[in-house]
């Protein structure tokens, strides 16, 4: 008996006849995953830089002395064009010596107590001409020390009065004495710096006086109408009593 047998399009036959194909499609494939690397690449290099301002230098001021000239008060008029009158030449004589005192400047611009209130101090954090300001003050080095002229309008006054304690031993030796008290108030009435302007001549009399001076209130003082520091002295007496 005769089989006929039956074509199957499976094994070699398949891959050879499939080859030209699945070689096409893979070059495609790749030629396209390249084309897309590249134009990423290019994409991304061709972005615009993001540039940085230049790294400026700094200048650190440590001393008050450093600091910039506070703004003008003058307030200069606006410039108004009027046309020059027809005036005859004036007569020039021989000029007359006078004394300093009778020279009357005329430029000198005088603020009020509200003009200086609205000034404020410069920002001296800022750039000034391509340089950046760094302040480093301490603020003890610009504190007034005894002796100094502190301009204000109200002096500070006593709101709380710290009794200092009388030291034991210079209690039982009846010793007495007066100290001079000399200490700055903050903004707030705190007091910010204690000094001894006159000794009482007994070490624990001068620091009992010393200690209580740190525990006073004080309401602060006014200079145009805003709180300052002010220094304020006054006398701590040690007296005995019956």
């Amino acid at each position: 008996m005769y089989t006929k047998a039956l074509y199957s399009p499976y094994g070699a036959y398949e891959l050879k006849a499939k080859y030209q194909r699945n070689f096409a499609l893979g070059t495609v494939i790749v030629f396209a995953f390249v084309l897309l690397i590249v134009g990423v690449a290019w994409i991304i290099s061709s972005l615009p830089e993001e540039v940085y301002p230049p790294e400026l230098p700094t200048v650190v001021i440590k001393t008050v002395k450093d600091l910039p000239p506070p703004p003008s008060i003058a307030k200069k008029p606006p410039q108004v064009e009027v046309s020059a009158p027809q005036v005859a030449a004036p007569k020039v004589g021989i000029p007359k010596p006078v004394a300093d005192d009778e020279v009357i400047d005329e430029n000198v611009v005088i603020a009020s107590r509200d003009e200086l209130a609205e000034i404020a101090p410069p920002d001296v954090t800022s750039m000034v001409e391509g340089v950046k300001i760094d302040v480093d003050i301490n603020p003890e080095d610009y504190l007034p020390e005894p002796g100094d002229f502190v301009p204000v309008e109200i002096y500070p006054e006593f709101i709380h009065y710290e009794e200092p304690v009388y030291p034991r031993l210079a209690r039982q030796a009846s010793i007495t004495g007066t100290v001079t008290i000399w200490v700055v108030v903050d903004e707030e009435g705190n007091v910010i710096k204690v000094r001894i302007l006159k000794s009482s001549g007994t070490a624990s009399l001068d620091e009992a006086a010393v200690k209580a001076a740190d525990k006073n209130k004080f309401k602060p003082g006014i200079q145009n109408g805003r709180p300052v520091k002010v220094p304020v002295s006054y006398e701590v007496e040690f007296k005995l009593t019956d």
